[in-house]
C-alpha cells in the first residue's frame, strides 16, 4: 500500500509539472496592446494640446508621463501633428500602429479606428451647441469666475489650511503630482491653488470622476420618472442569438449597474483594460456600447461587487435610449447641468459612434468640478431651483449591499468613506478618477474640497487623508 501510495504521489507531482510547463505564456493580445498603446497616446496628445491648450513640452511631461513607454520626445519623433486642422497620429510607417485622434468643437478629441483617415473628419461627432453666453470673468462666483476678496472666516486656521495645501502639493513621491487645490465652504472659495504652468482654466481629464457626472444626469431622468432604479435596462444585449425573453442579463437593473453590481462578466478588473474591454472603446475606435451589452452574466445580479467601466456606460446607454434622440443626447449634459451651473469648461468626449464615453473621458477645469460638488453640497438645489433631488442624492451616498462585507465603501458612482476609517465624517463622499483626480463632498462642514493630479508611477495620492488634512483647520465641534 505503501508502494502504491508513493507511486500516486510522483504520478501527481509530474502531472503538476507538465501543467505548469504547459501554461500558457503567450500573449496573444500583444497586437492590441501595441495598438492601443499607440491610441492611448494619440487621445492624450490630441486632447493635451486642443482641449486642455498645454503645449507639446507640457503634454510630455505630464499628460504622457504615466506611459511606460511613450513614442518620440517632444522635440519629434514617430507621429504628426496638424495644428490647423487639430488632428494628432501616432504611427507614420506600415510596421506600426497607426492610430489618428482628432479635435471635434465642443466634444475633444475622438479616436479613429484603425483603418480610417481623417478623410471621415467630418463625420466625427461634435457638439452643435453654442457656447454658454456671458463672460465668465465678469459673472460673480460660483456662475462665473469673479471672486471677490473676503476674510477667511476666524473659526478657521488660515495655517493649517496652508500646511494642508502644502501637505497637498508638496509629496513625498515625485510621481504624485497636483495640478489644483480648492477649497469651498459655504459657497464660497477659501482656498485656490495651482502647480505652476497650470491657471483656473486649464482642463484635463477627469477619468472615472466622469462616472459621478453620469450618474447625476442619469438622476435628472429618474427625477422626472423617465428612469427607474429598479427597472431592468431594457437593453438589446449581444450577441442577437438569444432574446430577451431567455437571456437572464434581461434582468440586470439600473441599480446593479451604478452599483457596479451588474453579475457581468468584468474585464477591466482582470489586468485587460488596455488590452482588450473598453480599452479598445477608449483607445482604439470601437465602439464602447457594443463592448459593454458582448459579456456573459456569471453571478446573480446586486450580489458581488466588481469595478467596471462597462457597468457605466450601460447605465450610459440607458440614458441614451429614455432620451430617444442622438441631438437632444448630445445636448442633454449641456441643457441639463453644465449651463445651469456655470460649468462652461468641460466637454464630454464621445466614441466616434456619438456614444458618450462618460465612465472616464470628460476633461475640464477644477473650478467647474467645484460647482459640481457644490450641487451636491446644497442637496441638488442650484439659485433656488432644484436640479437633483435628495432622493436621488441618498441613494448615491448609500453603500451598494454588495459592498456590506467589504466594508461599505462605494454607493452609485460615488465612493463613500470606507468603514474603518474614523479620522474623516463618515458622511462624506467622494468623486475619484486615475491619476489622482478628486471632488469630495463633506456636507457637515459644508465643505467641498477638489484636486486635481497628473500623478504616474507610484499613484496612491489619498483622498480621505486630503480630507483629514483640510479639516485640522476647522475647529473640532465644528457643526
Amino acid at each position: 500500500m505503501k508502494k502504491l501510495s508513493l507511486l500516486t504521489s510522483i504520478l501527481a507531482l509530474c502531472t503538476s509539472l507538465v501543467s505548469a510547463q504547459q501554461k500558457e505564456t503567450y500573449d496573444y493580445n500583444q497586437a492590441n496592446r501595441e495598438m492601443i498603446q499607440y491610441g492611448v497616446q494619440a487621445i492624450l496628445t490630441c486632447n493635451g494640446l486642443f482641449t486642455s491648450d498645454r503645449t507639446l513640452e507640457q503634454v510630455y511631461d505630464q499628460e504622457l508621463k504615466y506611459l511606460k513607454a511613450p513614442i518620440g520626445t517632444a522635440e519629434g519623433g514617430d507621429y504628426l501633428i496638424d495644428w490647423n486642422n487639430k488632428t494628432v497620429t501616432i504611427g507614420t510607417t506600415e510596421n506600426t500602429p497607426n492610430m489618428r485622434a482628432a479635435y471635434r468643437e465642443g466634444i475633444g478629441c475622438v479616436i479613429l479606428a484603425p483603418d480610417q483617415t481623417f478623410e471621415i473628419i467630418d463625420d466625427l461627432p461634435f457638439q452643435t451647441l453654442s457656447p454658454l453666453s456671458g463672460d465668465a470673468a465678469s459673472i460673480p462666483w460660483p456662475e462665473g469666475d469673479l471672486v471677490k476678496k473676503q476674510k477667511l472666516p476666524k473659526y478657521i486656521d488660515k495655517d493649517l489650511l496652508t500646511a494642508a495645501s502644502n501637505w497637498s502639493f508638496e509629496r513625498e513621491s515625485p510621481e504624485q503630482v497636483t495640478l489644483s487645490l480648492m477649497v469651498v465652504h459655504k459657497g464660497q472659495i477659501i482656498h485656490e491653488r495651482y502647480a505652476d504652468g497650470v491657471d483656473m482654466n486649464t482642463k484635463t481629464r477627469t477619468w472615472s470622476t466622469a462616472k459621478s457626472i453620469a450618474v447625476t444626469l442619469i438622476g435628472m431622468l429618474a427625477d422626472q420618472g423617465k428612469m427607474d432604479l429598479d427597472t431592468p435596462l431594457g437593453l438589446e444585449w449581444l450577441p442577437k442569438e438569444v432574446t430577451a425573453d431567455n437571456d437572464p442579463r434581461s434582468e440586470i437593473t439600473l441599480r446593479n449597474v451604478l452599483n457596479m453590481s451588474s453579475g457581468l462578466y468584468t474585464v477591466d478588473s482582470r489586468g485587460m483594460e488596455y488590452a482588450t474591454g473598453s480599452g479598445l472603446a477608449y483607445w482604439a475606435g470601437a465602439s464602447s456600447v457594443n463592448g459593454a451589452r458582448n459579456r456573459g452574466l456569471i453571478r446573480k445580479p446586486g450580489t458581488f461587487w466588481d469595478y467596471e467601466n462597462y457597468d457605466t456606460i450601460l447605465g450610459v446607454l440607458a440614458m441614451k435610449n429614455t432620451l430617444g434622440n442622438d441631438e437632444t443626447y448630445l445636448q442633454f449634459p449641456r441643457t441639463a447641468l453644465f449651463d445651469k451651473i456655470g460649468m462652461r469648461n468641460t466637454f464630454i468626449s464621445t466614441d466616434r459612434f456619438g456614444d458618450f464615453i462618460l465612465s472616464s473621458q470628460v476633461y475640464t477645469n477644477a473650478r467647474d468640478l467645484a460647482r459640481f460638488g457644490m450641487l451636491y453640497q446644497q442637496n441638488g438645489m442650484w439659485n433656488g431651483e432644484r436640479l437633483l433631488s435628495e432622493k436621488w442624492i441618498d441613494f448615491v451616498r448609500t453603500p451598494a449591499p454588495s459592498t456590506a462585507d467589504r466594508g461599505n465603501f462605494y454607493g452609485g458612482q460615488w465612493w463613500l468613506v470606507p468603514d474603518d476609517r474614523n479620522d474623516v465624517p463618515k458622511d462624506a463622499y467622494s468623486t475619484a478618477g486615475n491619476r489622482g483626480q478628486f471632488v469630495i463632498v463633506v456636507p457637515s462642514h459644508d465643505l467641498v474640497i477638489v484636486r486635481r493630479g497628473l500623478d504616474y508611477g507610484r499613484q496612491g495620492f489619498d483622498r480621505w487623508d486630503l480630507t483629514r488634512e483640510v479639516l485640522k483647520a476647522f475647529p473640532t465641534d465644528y457643526k
